[in-house]
């Protein structure tokens, strides 16, 4: 079986505003025409990864190959290839015209303008002769986005990234805008990539879902754990501590704070009141979500601790025998030694 290059490949990526760093990314591909999704909580880098990957700015550290070729801001040989879509669009303050076509002029290409534009506001569903003499203030916030999103289907990119594309507008204008993005990988195999809290269709478009928490990429089939340590005095010595309840501190590694995993298979799942599994840690958590992951078959279950959340990934069989509903309080089970940080 033969897989497809990777158009984007990241080296050694670390990324800083300030003295912060956002990003620590030691490798990661993306295969050519595929679709990735990216989840995580606000702060972890999301946002940022989608600028250095539209080629919006350049990382601190590392770099980014498209296509096998390292690539740098700005290049004009990159421009036309990749687009970025933010949450909140951005228009020209001209007509819906003239901003579906703008990205078209700026490479000189002035055949069939109109009929582009309006093929690109169709896709988006809106009609043409409704549309492009509209000013950019006389569109709602749907509109709004879904004319953002055909100025840049117009350009038939490479890649498309979104970020958050659907978070800020109404159920119709998602839908369409999710149609219409889908629709550009079957025409013309252009790689998707998806930033969105939308997890039920981040895991149904998806080929490949990663995770993504103080800069690092995770992938989903590992259980990650958002620590929030505290100081404990300890004579002279200050140690770092993930505190769990019902077992015994776990210490971190270092004092700046890494990410704990657990692997799937090392977890246990137990009742209210139900003592007979083993493990030196036992965690009271409530069952968030539940989704179906159709492209797996398997059920992804968001549980809250409070101090952290946590995501496991099982089979039909494994929930169903758990029995887990959403709302439900539970006790994840585990050993100390299972777990692992990065």
């Amino acid at each position: 079986m033969t897989f497809p290059a990777p158009l984007y490949t990241l080296c050694r990526i670390c990324h800083y505003y300030g003295s912060k760093k956002v990003l620590d990314i030691d490798e990661f591909s993306i295969p050519t025409g595929s679709i990735l999704g990216i989840s995580g909580p606000n702060g972890s880098g999301k946002s940022t990864l989608l600028k250095l990957l539209a080629f919006a700015m350049a990382p601190s550290r590392g770099e980014i190959r498209f296509n096998g070729r390292r690539e740098h801001p700005m290049s004009a040989r990159i421009r036309s290839k990749v687009t970025l879509m933010t949450q909140t669009p951005y228009l020209l303050r001209r007509s819906v015209l003239d901003n579906v076509i703008y990205g078209l002029k700026i490479r000189k290409e002035t055949q069939k303008l109109k009929q582009r534009a309006a093929l690109a506001l169709a896709a988006v569903g809106l009609d043409y002769d409704a549309f492009h003499n509209r000013a950019w203030h006389q569109l709602s916030g749907g509109e709004a986005q879904r004319v953002a999103l055909a100025a840049r289907l117009i350009l038939e990119p490479r890649a498309l990234l979104l970020d958050e594309p659907v978070a800020s507008v109404d159920a119709e204008s998602a839908r369409l805008i999710r149609r219409a993005s889908l629709a550009a990988r079957d025409k013309w195999g252009c790689t998707l990539i998806i930033v969105s809290h939308d997890l039920t269709w981040l895991n149904t478009v998806s080929d490949t879902r990663v995770s993504m928490e103080k800069g690092r990429i995770f992938t989903t089939h590992e259980e990650i754990i958002f620590p929030p340590p505290y100081q404990a005095q300890t004579g002279n010595t200050v140690d770092w501590i993930l505190p769990v309840s019902g077992g015994r501190d776990i210490p971190l590694p270092c004092k700046t704070g890494e990410t704990a995993l657990i692997p799937a298979d090392k977890i246990n799942i137990a009742r209210d009141g139900e003592n007979q599994l083993h493990g030196e840690n036992r965690l009271p958590v409530l069952v968030t979500r539940m989704a179906l992951e159709p492209k797996t078959g398997r059920i992804e279950v968001d549980f809250d601790a409070n101090a952290f959340r946590l995501t496991l990934l099982l089979s039909k069989e494994q929930a169903g025998a758990l029995n887990l509903q959403p709302g439900e309080k539970r006790t994840l089970v585990f050993r100390t030694r299972d777990i692992f940080w990065r």
